[in-house]
């Protein structure tokens, strides 16, 4: 298979390379500095001339609270951009799998968020990540939307490692740490996620799939679990509010990000196993 990954040096698209490339697939990789998403002419370009059988498009901008005060670079890198891919897909017969996001939800639901539920962003990012949703499954030839969420791995930042960081920078003082515990979701880790983006489009499946790690929890709870897994007392860790954050977050984060797997489930495809086991090996890697 002929497969083209953008945003291939984040996290997400380096694990989905690698993947990839091990199942001996012909890739091509681009990083915003290899191809910019947001130039129609240079995606059309790259696609048309490429010709891959898929392309999963991992590119985005995900700093949330940056895309709060610009919202025109926020549609332009999570919504218009996903047009260009998929009018490019589009022109070869691409299957086109666009990566999305549990922000294009309020959180204000009482249960997990099934694929049928319907998006209501209370943020830019969400709202721009919704457009871009719209935007693949209007022109794209038959592709999936994969929402996932809280997502971590080896090749690039985020929470775990910020959590490592923290707990190894002081003492075992109780409560040192505080972190949310009225934000609760299902942390997702790249290693897993990856070869189920390549399995969605090695079966060409298309229309909106929610893919996460099992296991549901708030952000105290999974830093908890993180100081654990480095040997540290997680007493460490305190909970707090959203409303307690100092300085607080310029955009609104939802409370319930728990998004209910229910289309992998009922068409028989295994889920993505419990963080747990998942997190260990990352911390593994890490340390």
């Amino acid at each position: 298979m002929r497969l083209l990954i953008t945003g291939a040096a984040g996290q997400l698209g380096t694990d989905v390379r690698l993947a990839a490339e091990a199942a001996g697939d012909d890739v091509l990789a681009v990083a915003r500095g290899d191809l910019d998403v947001t130039d129609r002419g240079a995606v059309l370009g790259t696609i048309t001339s490429w010709r891959p059988d898929a392309v999963v498009n991992a590119a985005a901008w995900t700093a949330v609270d940056a895309c709060e005060t610009d919202p025109d670079r926020a549609f332009a890198a999570n919504a218009l951009a996903v047009r260009w891919v998929a009018e490019a897909c589009d022109r070869v017969g691409a299957h086109l799998v666009h990566v999305s996001t549990d922000y294009v939800f309020d959180g204000s639901l009482d249960r997990p968020y099934h694929e049928w539920d319907a998006p209501a962003p209370a943020s830019v990012y969400g709202a721009s990540k919704r457009a871009g949703e719209l935007e693949a499954l209007a022109l794209g030839t038959g592709a999936a939307v994969v929402r996932t969420s809280w997502v971590c791995g080896e090749h690039g930042s985020n929470m775990v490692r910020t959590i490592i960081r923290v707990a190894d920078g002081g003492d075992d003082t109780p409560g040192r740490m505080a972190f949310v515990d009225d934000q609760r979701g299902h942390p997702t880790f790249t290693a897993d996620l990856a070869p189920l983006l390549r399995r969605l489009v090695v079966d060409r499946r298309s229309g909106v799939v929610h893919a996460t790690n099992q296991g549901a929890v708030s952000w105290f709870e999974f830093a908890q679990a993180v100081v654990a897994g480095i040997g540290r007392p997680p007493e460490i860790v305190r909970p707090i509010t959203t409303a307690e954050l100092d300085p607080p977050r310029p955009a609104p984060r939802p409370a319930n990000s728990v998004l209910d797997n229910r289309v992998l489930r009922s068409a028989g495809i295994p889920l993505l196993r419990d963080f747990r086991q998942p997190l260990a090996e990352l911390i593994a890697a890490l340390r």
